[in-house]
């Protein structure tokens, strides 16, 4: 394809150009960008040490204190309970499949952990094998955060600054080591992104880019808020173009044979539709789980508003990196007005803020949250504060352009009230932040409580806990096959009613995780768990450790 027939697209500033090659001219007033028709300089010298800069700060801030903090979550050890059901029983969970979630993440661990020397304990636990896996695609997502950002801004400041954010706010550390859903999803949807703007537009760009999107899909169902930006990107990547045809047929395509697999294996099983074709949701089907019935569902749940008092927004994201909210709102807003404004110049403002502007949305819908929702928002945050601190700077000579955001990076990193790598502590002496603190060693409660188990708990008891530490019960010697979560005794016929019967005196021990007592009460609107609260008022505590809010206990039933 010649230079001439090639889509235009972006625009490369004369400073971003290596200095071995030729200053590009200035950019016309009514030009169209023009980065992926070729005029975007290649990496450079400067730009590899700008790239291996931020992997290695990536590596430092997500790596360190990897397999200590934070503590282990329960969505963590459900993921990895069912990576280890695909290993062992070659089955999508343990228990009753009910579509919750597509199956794509859980693949992905199982696949990772399985070739491993031993699997699932390779690095001493499974939930520590998964955020290994974490680790990974972070680095892999820095890079191509790095490149996307670059090739829609035409400058190595904007990937540099945007890199910066996705390495080190508190929000992104927190958040990116722990084993979610929402991580692999995003990487995938970053892939997806960097193959639509792959330098020479081809065929096999489209394909691997809708690929790359079926599996985010498939990973967490809400990567469907980010489909109509990708969707306007790869119109736009290809209009014009002698291969336009073809990128908009396969694009398609290639996204529909991860989601068809997915819907195929649901219509194998007489899964797909609920019995009667019955979507009531006072009447939930009895006869068999329903993928189509579960969406439904999940559309119609609701929590109240983001924006309400105690809301996760209050409670845990902004005392975590409120800063980093602040100037994400900020800069996805500018994103937005300077993207509408110009769609033809500023189509990578327009892409990043509608992305940031869909999932904000998905936020604010008003259905169910948890806390680690917010970890698809880092990225898009990241990339929109960083093009519009280019932007901005633009105008100042280039060697202010470097100086001014280091000094802005060093105050962030030095200042302690931000949290980013030095806090104000208990004592109000400056300490080293939570999130690098090698004290603050929090899952070594939890490998306490598992040693305690294995020391005094016969393997044939009848356990209720929570699911951080499922794997660890079930994949060690000894192993406990009668120790199950609360929320599948109190939901899973199987464990409910055969092994339980739904009687406190058939439980033996209860292992409390942190909160987990608040999380029994909140699961129980219809009084599922009532036997369980019952078996805990009718127990012992017998083991028990903590620091700081965080408590946890074995209780002996009876």
């Amino acid at each position: 394809m010649s230079r001439e027939t090639r889509p235009k697209l972006f625009v490369v500033h004369q400073e971003e150009t290596a200095p071995t090659e030729q200053p590009t001219a200035p950019t016309e007033p009514n030009r169209q960008p023009a980065i992926m028709a070729g005029e975007l300089p290649r990496l450079g010298q400067r730009g590899r040490i700008a790239l291996g800069g931020a992997v290695l700060t990536g590596l430092a801030t997500h790596g360190w204190h990897l397999f200590q903090y934070p503590l282990y979550l329960t969505d963590e050890g459900i993921y990895m309970q069912r990576a280890w059901s695909l290993v062992r029983l070659t089955r999508l969970s343990p228990y009753t499949y009910d579509y919750d979630h597509a199956p794509g993440g859980w693949i992905q661990l199982a696949g990772f952990a399985f070739p491993l020397p031993n699997q699932f304990e390779t690095f001493g636990s499974a939930v520590n094998t998964g955020r290994f896996l974490m680790l990974l695609v972070h680095l892999v997502s820095v890079v191509l955060l790095f490149e996307i950002v670059r090739r829609l801004s035409g400058s190595l400041l904007a990937a540099s600054v945007a890199a910066f954010f996705y390495n080190v706010s508190p929000l992104a550390v927190y958040y990116q080591r722990q084993v979610l859903l929402d991580n692999l999803m995003m990487f995938w949807v970053l892939l997806s992104l960097y193959l639509v703007l792959c330098r020479d537009m081809r065929i096999r760009h489209a394909l691997g880019a809708g690929i790359a999107l079926g599996m985010a899909l498939i990973t967490k169902e809400n990567a469907l808020f980010f489909v109509p930006a990708l969707v306007y990107l790869l119109h736009r990547r290809v209009r014009g173009s002698i291969q336009r045809r073809f990128a908009n047929s396969l694009w398609p395509l290639a996204v529909a044979i991860p989601v068809g697999a997915y819907l195929l294996y649901a219509v194998l099983k007489n899964e797909l539709m609920p019995s009667g074709a019955d979507f009531d949701l006072n009447n939930p089907p009895a006869d068999h789980v329903s993928l189509l019935y579960t969406l439904w569902w999940q559309v119609n749940r609701n929590q109240g508003s983001l924006l309400s008092s105690g809301s996760f927004l209050y409670s845990s994201w902004l005392p975590r990196d409120g800063l980093f909210l602040l100037l994400g709102l900020l800069a996805m807003s500018a994103s937005l007005y300077w993207g509408f404004k110009d769609r033809r110049r500023d189509l990578g403002f327009l892409i990043v803020g509608t992305m940031a502007l869909a999932y904000t949305f998905y936020l604010l819908r008003g259905s169910v949250l948890l806390d680690f929702y917010i970890a698809p928002m880092v990225p898009l945050f990241a990339m929109s504060i960083g093009m519009v601190t280019d932007r901005l700077l633009r105008r100042l000579r280039p060697r202010l352009r470097i100086v001014l955001p280091a000094a802005a990076g060093a105050l962030l990193l030095l200042v302690p009230a931000t949290g980013y790598l030095l806090t104000v502590n208990d004592e109000g002496s400056v300490a080293i932040a939570d999130q690098y603190q090698p004290k603050l060693n929090l899952t070594r409660m939890q490998e306490q409580q598992v040693t305690w188990i294995r020391k005094n708990v016969p393997a044939d008891a009848r356990i209720i806990m929570d699911d951080d530490l499922w794997s660890e019960l079930h994949d060690v010697p000894p192993f406990y096959p009668f120790a199950h979560s609360h929320w599948n005794a109190a939901a899973d016929p199987d464990v409910r009613d055969k092994l339980f019967g739904k009687r406190w005196q058939n439980v033996d021990y209860i292992i409390m995780s942190n909160k987990m007592r608040q999380s029994m009460e909140g699961n129980n609107g219809d009084g599922r768990e009532d036997w369980i609260l019952a078996a805990l008022k009718n127990s012992k505590k017998v083991w028990e450790t903590g620091q700081g809010d965080i408590q946890l206990q074995i209780y002996r039933v009876g």
